[in-house]
C-alpha cells in the first residue's frame, strides 16, 4: 500500500468523515440487494413466473446495468461520486419500492432495467470513493467497505424475515424499506469527498482489454458466484428444501452475515498473507462448502454451508477491484467501470443462466455453477498481478 497522498483542501478529518459516509453507502446498497434477494419468491408468486420467465426478468437488470457501466466513468468524472450516489440511489430505491405493485410481468422490464442501472452506477461511485480513500490514507480499507455491503444485505434480509413474522404484505415491505433508505443515503452522501484527486489516466470508459480484460473475467466469476447466492439461495431453501419463507430468509442472512464478518477481517488478512493466497483459499472453501450443501439437501446444513460459502468468497471482489486500480493509464473510476462491466455480466447474467439451467434440470443442479465459478477463480489467480501483504508498505495511519 502506498503512503498517504496529499489533496489540497481536504483535511484528515474530512477524509475520516468520507470513510464513514462511504461505509454507510455500501450498507445502503447491501440493504437493497438483500431485500430484493429475499423477495425473489415474491416476484415468482406475484407475476406467476416459472424459472425461465424469472430468468428473463433478471436479464433486464443486466441490460440496464451494462448500459450504465459504459457511462459510469464519464458520469462520475463530471458530477463526482457524491452526487452520483444520490442520483443512482434514488433510482434503485424507487425501483425496489414499486416492483411488486405493477400490473403485469411486462411492466417489470423497465423497472428492473432501472434497478440494474442504478445499482451499477452507485456501485462504481462508492468503489471509486473507496479506492481513492484507501490511497489517500495509505492503508487497506476496501474489504471493510465491502463488509458493510454484506451487513446491509443481512439487514435487508433480516428486516424481510421480521416483517413476514408480522404478516406484512410483501409489496408493503419493499415500500417501507425503500423510502427511508433513499432519505438515509442522501443524508450520508454529504460526508463524502466533494472532489477526488485528479488521475493521470483517461476518465472515460476504457474498453476492457489486456490486463483489464483478465481482471474483469475473474470479477465475472466472483460476482457470478455472489449473484447465485443473492438471487437463488432463498428460493433454493424454500422450494427445494421446503423451508418456510422466514427461515429461508434466515438462511440468506447466514451467508450475508458470514460474508460481512470475513470482510471486516479481510484487511487484516491482507496484511498477513498475499492476496493470491487469500483468493485461492477462499475460492476453494466456497466451492467445497456448496458441494456439501447440494449433496446433503438439508436446511440445517444449508444454514451452515452458506456461511462457509460467504467466508470463502468474501474477500475476492475487494481484492480484484483493487487490482483494477493498479492498471496504468486509466483513471480509477474508468478502470473500475471497465472491469466491472464484465463482472456485472456474472452478477446479473449469471442468475438468468442459473434459472435456465434450473428450468431444464433442477435448481439443485443449477447451483453447481457457483462451484464452477470458484474453480475458475483458482485457475486464474496466477494470471493477474495481485498484491503482497500490506504490512510491508509502512502505511500512514490517517483513516479510522
Amino acid at each position: 500500500m502506498s503512503a498517504a497522498l496529499p489533496v489540497a483542501g481536504v483535511s484528515h478529518a474530512a477524509q475520516r468523515r468520507a470513510v464513514w459516509s462511504t461505509r454507510a453507502q455500501f450498507l445502503h446498497l447491501g440493504v437493497v440487494v438483500g431485500a430484493y434477494g429475499a423477495h425473489v419468491p415474491s416476484l415468482v408468486r406475484r407475476y406467476a413466473l416459472d424459472e425461465r420467465r424469472l430468468a428473463g426478468v433478471m436479464l433486464c437488470t443486466t441490460v440496464g446495468s451494462l448500459v450504465m457501466l459504459v457511462l459510469a466513468g464519464r458520469i462520475i468524472g463530471r458530477v463526482g461520486a457524491r452526487r452520483t450516489t444520490v442520483l443512482a440511489g434514488f433510482a434503485f430505491a424507487g425501483a425496489l419500492g414499486v416492483m411488486l405493485v405493477l400490473p403485469s410481468a411486462w411492466a417489470l422490464i423497465p423497472v428492473m432495467m432501472v434497478l440494474g442501472a442504478g445499482e451499477s452506477l452507485f456501485d462504481i461511485a462508492v468503489n471509486a470513493e473507496g479506492t481513492t480513500l484507501e490511497l489517500l490514507g495509505g492503508r487497506a480499507i476496501m474489504s471493510g467497505l465491502h463488509a458493510m455491503f454484506s451487513v446491509g444485505a443481512m439487514i435487508g434480509a433480516g428486516v424481510v424475515a421480521l416483517l413476514y413474522r408480522f404478516d406484512v404484505a410483501p409489496a408493503t415491505q419493499l415500500g417501507a424499506i425503500a423510502v427511508p433508505l433513499a432519505i438515509s443515503l442522501a443524508a450520508w452522501s454529504r460526508g463524502m469527498m466533494p472532489v477526488h484527486p485528479r488521475d493521470d489516466g483517461e476518465a472515460h470508459f476504457a474498453w476492457p482489454r489486456g490486463l483489464l480484460l483478465m481482471i474483469g473475467l475473474l470479477i465475472l466469476a466472483a460476482m457470478m458466484a455472489e449473484g447465485v447466492m443473492y438471487n437463488w439461495s432463498v428460493l433454493y431453501v424454500q422450494q427445494e428444501l421446503g423451508a418456510a419463507p422466514e427461515r429461508a430468509a434466515v438462511a440468506y442472512g447466514t451467508f450475508s452475515g458470514a460474508t460481512a464478518l470475513m470482510r471486516f477481517a479481510g484487511d487484516a488478512v491482507r496484511s498477513r498473507w498475499s492476496e493470491r493466497q487469500v483468493l485461492v483459499t477462499g475460492a476453494l472453501l466456497a466451492s467445497l462448502s456448496m458441494i456439501v450443501v447440494l449433496i446433503a439437501a438439508n436446511v440445517a446444513v444449508a444454514l451452515v454451508g452458506f456461511a462457509f460459502v460467504g467466508v470463502g468468497i468474501a474477500t475476492v471482489v475487494p481484492i480484484l477491484y483493487n487490482a483494477t486500480t493498479r492498471v496504468p493509464g486509466v483513471s480509477r473510476a474508468a478502470a473500475l467501470a471497465s472491469a466491472s462491466s464484465i463482472g456485472y455480466v456474472g452478477f446479473l447474467l449469471g442468475p438468468p443462466i442459473v434459472g435456465s439451467i434450473a428450468h431444464a434440470t433442477s435448481l439443485t443442479a443449477a447451483l453447481g455453477t457457483l462451484v464452477i465459478a470458484c474453480l475458475v477463480l483458482v485457475a486464474g489467480a496466477g494470471r493477474v498481478p495481485l498484491g503482497s501483504p500490506t504490512r510491508a508498505a509502512a502505511p500512514a495511519p490517517v483513516l479510522p
